[in-house]
């Protein structure tokens, strides 16, 4: 039998041929683009695994990274091949029935300190690539040999700073989502930064052969394009605006040429008093022409935001009915715990969706959008922070009458802007839906994972200049650059942690290498020079003379409020001040817009210890839905992945990973045998860290 990388290219070849200008998806065996489809509907007909057996499902191999941490990946599977990445950015090839290695590209010794979802994949028919992201380069590799493309771009990989304004030539970027694949294009998707510095967000598709710049389509509209007047005149320049981008993927419709965007918030995220106006392009579903990038229909689901309520995971392409007509639509998943459905064609809402008025800011400058969409139907799939009552505090708090107390002290309005009071935002900053997305199937049901966690959303006065210059260098820098997430006292949070004693925890290699290249939330700061991260090295671990330096005026946008920071509202112990359930996983059939079931998905594992079980927790990462009525899913803070039936949301099957997965699986069969393979990295939430791919099948 010949060796599955060699009798890809064969496979490829037969199915190309006939596949039009549709992607090579080779057959029903394999989970050939993220997420499974281009559809993004995590959607699989292989049926050897079962209702009826699911519970006889054992590991048929691990893969060991050669390093440990978080991993967000969904692999690919190609002809018995399995294409994913390592925690440290390192891009593999599997036999995908044994878990043996083929190739690995990257350094390991260079800990990049991001986090990838995986890899797209592209052929032609006589070749085969694999495009994936290593800090601003987008990697063009050999799917065979997992070697650098010599003839794309500049010896194997383009910058992804390519074709974006000159002043964003040195701002942080990178991509964390594989881009979508259309044609001979790859569509690209981009982090930036959170703050006033961010790099613009525009969507740009690169040419798969060449990496040439094939179009563009500017998310903060230049003069003269539809909706430049939802902006400040000069905000395009980059000045002090940024972002509006795609960081959670998108959908290709291939039928009709088209590309559906979700874009995320202006930065900065938290206060918009200097972008006064509706801010199109950010906050939209944008549906474009896949092949030059013009807007067909967009429609905002966020107007002028102050909450960071990005768009945050791929759009499902569906078919529904109603009123006995078929209707091709576009269902998209919120942080705010809303499904929005649209004709795909047209961008008419299937349900109505209504403009309601919402509470105004009043911090200095800020101008809030008077009313916000409501979707009609369905209805929300996480609890809103207007919901909460007394009554909503955990029974298992200790200290339940001084969380009584701070819950009465915050709005707990929807849409209630941050101000100097602190208002509850539930869904909180993650959602709600999350990255992981959604799953569908042909029948119209949607089935989404989410979080309820409340977390609380306040502004503070930014530090005067004046203020600032009293301090030394390094403070200096800490204070405009890292306390608004550390906390003054670098004492950290749940999601950020704590900078005390980092000396004794962390090399000072490491910890630069994280301040220019970010980690899981946390974005870079490229921009900083050498000496910046030197000073900044020095008060992080202590060693700076307390003396006060001549400061010139710093080059950082400086706007008059900050956030305080990602804050969970949390009882004594660390667990959520909310009662139950803290996450849920829902099936919505969108052919009514009602509910199939919601049930709490996972245990809180300290409470589990007392016996409290279905809790529910937070999970990161998406499930798969089969054909025949099952549905996979990890994502769970306590570890364990679980198959349930998606008609009646009964638990079938769980077992304990290795290490936590914050990843969508995928499945995929190969001589004769089906497989289900996800990551396990654990690390994410406090969970122990893990370095391994597994991958189950029946005996």
């Amino acid at each position: 039998m010949p060796h599955p990388i060699k009798f890809l290219t064969f496979i490829v070849l037969f199915v190309a041929l006939s596949a039009c200008d549709r992607p090579a998806s080779l057959s029903t065996n394999n989970w050939s683009e993220y997420l499974g489809g281009p559809d993004r509907n995590h959607y699989t007909t292989l049926d050897q695994i079962t209702p009826d057996n699911v519970g006889d499902l054992q590991i048929a191999w691990t893969y060991e990274t050669p390093s440990a941490g978080q991993m967000q990946t969904n692999p690919l599977i190609i002809e018995g091949v399995l294409f994913g990445v390592t925690p440290t950015l390192q891009a593999f090839a599997l036999d995908a029935a044994t878990g043996q290695e083929l190739w690995l590209f990257g350094d390991t010794l260079k800990h990049w300190a991001s986090t990838s979802r995986g890899v797209s994949y592209w052929t032609d028919g006589t070749e085969s690539r694999i495009f994936y992201t290593i800090g601003s380069d987008l990697w063009c590799l050999d799917a065979e040999s997992g070697t650098p493309i010599q003839k794309f771009g500049d010896q194997g990989k383009v910058d992804l700073h390519l074709g974006l304004p000159e002043a964003a030539k040195d701002k942080f970027i990178n991509s964390n989502t594989p881009g979508a694949i259309y044609k001979d294009l790859i569509i690209m998707p981009v982090r930036v930064s959170e703050d006033a510095d961010a790099a613009p967000g525009d969507i740009r598709a690169f040419n798969v052969r060449t990496g040439e710049l094939e179009w563009i389509f500017h998310t903060i509209p230049y003069p003269g394009e539809f909706g430049a007047e939802t902006f400040p005149p000069g905000a395009y320049q980059n000045e002090s605006v940024g972002a509006a981008n795609n960081w959670a993927g998108m959908a290709i419709d291939y039928e009709n040429g088209m590309v559906f965007v979700p874009t995320g918030s202006v930065s900065y995220d938290f206060y918009g008093g200097n972008r006064k106006g509706q801010n199109l392009f950010a906050n939209c579903l944008l549906a474009l022409d896949a092949n030059t990038g013009e807007r067909i229909w967009h429609y905002q689901t966020t107007h002028h935001d102050i909450w960071d309520r990005d768009l945050p995971a791929p759009p499902n392409l569906m078919t529904i009915t109603r009123d006995g007509k078929v209707i091709d639509v576009v269902a998209q998943v919120t942080k705010q715990g809303y499904v929005f459905v649209f004709d795909r064609l047209t961008g008419q809402p299937i349900f109505p969706i209504e403009e309601r008025p919402v509470p105004l800011s009043d911090l200095e400058g800020e101008e809030t959008w008077p009313t916000q969409p409501f979707p009609t139907k369905p209805a929300p799939f996480a609890r809103q922070s207007s919901d909460l009552t007394p009554d909503d505090i955990s029974p298992y708090a200790a200290n339940r009458t001084e969380l009584l107390e701070e819950l009465e002290s915050y709005d707990k309005a929807q849409y209630a802007p941050g101000s100097l009071r602190g208002a509850v935002l539930l869904p909180g900053y993650d959602g709600g839906a999350e990255w992981g997305g959604a799953a569908a199937d042909p029948e119209g049901v949607l089935y989404v994972n989410a979080n309820e966690m409340a977390w609380i959303h306040r502004m503070i006065p930014t530090p005067r200049e004046e203020e600032l210059t009293s301090l030394t260098t390094g403070h200096r820098l800490y204070t405009s650059y890292c306390m608004g997430c550390h906390g003054a006292d670098r004492e950290g949070n749940p999601n950020y942690p704590s900078l005390i004693d980092l000396a004794g925890r962390r090399d000072k290699e490491f910890v630069m290498n994280i301040v220019r290249n970010g980690k899981g939330m946390m974005t870079g700061f490229p921009t900083l020079s050498s000496s910046e991260i030197q000073a900044l090295m020095a008060y992080l671990y202590d060693e700076e003379k307390n003396e006060i330096a001549h400061i010139e005026a710093s080059d950082k946008v400086s706007l008059p409020y900050r956030s305080v920071g990602y804050n969970k509202f949390l009882d004594m112990k660390g667990l959520p001040a909310i009662s139950p359930p803290w996450g849920t996983l829902s099936a919505i059939d969108l052919n009514t817009g009602a509910y199939k079931w919601r049930i709490p998905l996972g245990h809180e594992p300290e409470l589990k210890k007392q016996g409290i079980d279905a809790t529910g927790v937070e999970n990161y990462g998406g499930p798969i839905v089969t054909s025949n009525g099952l549905l996979f899913i990890a994502a769970t803070k306590d570890g364990y992945f679980r198959a349930f039936d998606k008609y009646t949301g009964k638990l079938l099957w769980e077992t304990k990973l290795p290490a936590a997965s914050f990843a969508t699986p995928a499945t995929y069969m190969v001589n004769g045998k089906q497989y289900i393979a996800l990551a396990c990295g654990g690390t994410k939430l406090s969970t122990p860290s893990g370095n391994l791919y597994v991958a189950f099948a029946l005996p």
